[in-house]
């Protein structure tokens, strides 16, 4: 019974761990939205001027 605390310990810390991460990495994701779109839209335009250029 004296090892119940220490896993219950350890779950906890993982578990604040995985949102410190998944907090971090929302962050990041936000962050990085607005260039992701930008070269989406670079794509589109490309494949509209090459069909063009045909």
């Amino acid at each position: 019974m004296g090892g119940k605390p220490d896993i219950i310990r350890a779950v906890v810390l993982v578990f604040a761990v995985g949102l410190v991460v998944t907090g971090f990495t929302s962050i990041q994701a936000s962050e990085d939205k607005p260039r992701g779109q930008a070269a989406a839209s670079v794509g589109v335009i490309q494949a509209i001027e090459e069909r063009l250029n045909r």
